[in-house]
């Protein structure tokens, strides 16, 4: 389940800054796959690069793709909701990323020779800004790094070793969520709610910890 990081020296902010700008505008003129041609904006990241919290995804939707920002539509409200009773600041506590920076038409699933393609960028972004914790958001984000069989359904929840130092947690996508409405114990809802306060307290730890 372990997976290795490109190592890249980025202790100072003003460096990790630079890093990551210039990996973007590598990124924003990338052609690696088929997704270059239909995209309108290659959606890099949003949130704090010095955030203790990663947050990875799938891919851009529709309304990512018309502002270049993860997280801007309907998911992105129910995840602003989740993070927010959680006490989770998305601004200054996360920095969030997606798996595929481009998104697929018609918000299919991303291909395996898309992640491929794409794979190296969220490398480079996991070893610059070098989180303390990881939250891989819904099925791809998880399959991207975990190759054993699974469900998401009962691996979300645990924290897991799948990089060195990093505690990894899998965690539903918000767009299921938004076909599942009931807040009844143990539904879906009720579940991202008790994972989120669960990792409130990993943060307020790691807080601790650097004080």
């Amino acid at each position: 389940m372990r997976s290795s990081l490109p190592k890249i020296n980025c202790a100072k902010p003003e460096i990790k800054a630079k890093a990551l700008l210039e990996l973007k505008n590598t990124c924003s003129q990338c052609n690696a796959c088929s997704l270059a041609s239909t995209r309108t904006s290659v959606v890099f990241s949003d949130g704090n690069s010095n955030a203790n919290i990663m947050l990875i995804a799938e891919a851009p939707g529709i309304d990512e793709d018309a502002c270049g920002i993860p997280f801007v539509g309907k998911s992105g409200q129910v995840l602003d909701k989740f993070l927010q009773d959680a006490g989770i600041d998305r601004n200054n506590d996360l920095y969030i990323c997606n798996v595929v920076k481009c998104r697929p038409p018609q918000n299919r699933v991303p291909s395996n020779q898309e992640i491929s393609a794409c794979k190296s960028y969220l490398l480079g972004q996991i070893a610059i800004v070098k989180p303390k914790v990881i939250l891989l958001c819904g099925t791809v984000a998880a399959e991207t790094f975990i190759k054993e069989d699974y469900k998401v359904s009962e691996i979300r929840g645990k924290w897991l070793n799948i990089f060195n130092d990093i505690d990894t947690m899998v965690i539903y996508h918000p767009s299921y969520l938004l076909r599942n409405h009931s807040t009844e114990e143990n539904s879906p809802r009720w579940l991202m709610a008790k994972d989120l306060l669960n990792i409130k307290r990993k943060l307020i730890e790691i807080e601790k910890r650097n004080e």
